[in-house]
């Protein structure tokens, strides 16, 4: 079933700073909507806001038109809102293949059961083994999260969000952090998630070849408000992103 999900002027203030200002948008599925903005602008705390780590001090928060704006984190979560963070957010001492069967499990709405341990639920493993393989870390499924490089932790991250098959995928700042020979791997994940057109995904990055490669639609925010949102080419090219994000001075008129 298809999902829409929508900010109806929703801002959020620490003392006398705005840090989202009345921002509203639409998302609906089918589409792949990147939210750049200089340094500070305000993304991330967009990002919170929507999947819950932190309440709005106005506006709405609204799942297939229903009012979440109050809701816990994890509710959202239970909803179909999926969220990787530019932070891992693993179990660091148990195995890679262990992080994801039991996204796998969770998903499934499988309990654990004393009397048909994992090995007994080969549907389960083979969906856990199916998703290592596609973020390229089966090699590591027997090494502890703890130890694997930054750039593994946030592939196994992406994997434990797919394997919770959310019906609104976040990704904050995905490559951050990686190498050139790792981004690749998590890209190409995106670009194939974008093929389920059920799906929302949404996108907060710095690197604008990224934004290119695989947004359909270009949110930008400068000081937590909404300054330009549309087709990537048009938002890229207009004069107040070239200000605001790329720091280029608009041309003085004759």
């Amino acid at each position: 079933m298809s999902v829409t999900l929508e900010t109806r002027d929703l801002t959020i203030r620490f003392g006398g700073h705005v840090a989202v200002d009345a921002v509203s948008c639409l998302f609906t599925p089918g589409q792949t909507t990147a939210i750049v903005g200089p340094n500070g602008a305000g993304k991330t705390t967009y990002f919170n806001l929507i999947s819950g780590q932190l309440r709005a001090s106005a506006g709405k928060v609204l799942l297939d038109g229903v009012d979440i704006t109050g809701e816990s984190a994890p509710l959202r979560a239970r909803r179909g809102l999926g969220r990787a963070f530019q932070l891992t957010n693993l179990f660091p001492n148990l195995t890679v293949a262990e992080n994801v069967r039991l996204a796998v499990q969770a998903a499934r709405g499988v309990h654990y059961d004393m009397m048909q341990p994992w090995g007994g639920r080969r549907d389960l493993m083979t969906r856990a083994d199916e998703i290592l393989e596609s973020v390229a870390l089966e090699s590591r499924r027997a090494h502890p999260a703890a130890a694997l490089s930054h750039g593994d932790q946030r592939k196994l991250e992406v994997a434990l969000m797919i394997a919770l098959d959310p019906r609104v995928f976040m990704f904050d700042e995905p490559t951050a952090g990686m190498s050139v020979d790792e981004a690749p791997v998590v890209l190409d994940l995106i670009a194939r998630l974008k093929q389920d057109k059920s799906k929302i995904i949404l996108l907060v990055e710095h690197k604008m070849d990224v934004v290119r490669s695989l947004a359909d639609r270009i949110i930008v925010l400068t000081n937590g408000a909404c300054v330009a949102d549309g087709e990537p080419a048009a938002v890229i090219a207009s004069p107040v992103v070239q200000q605001a994000y790329l720091g280029i001075a608009p041309e003085a008129s004759p």
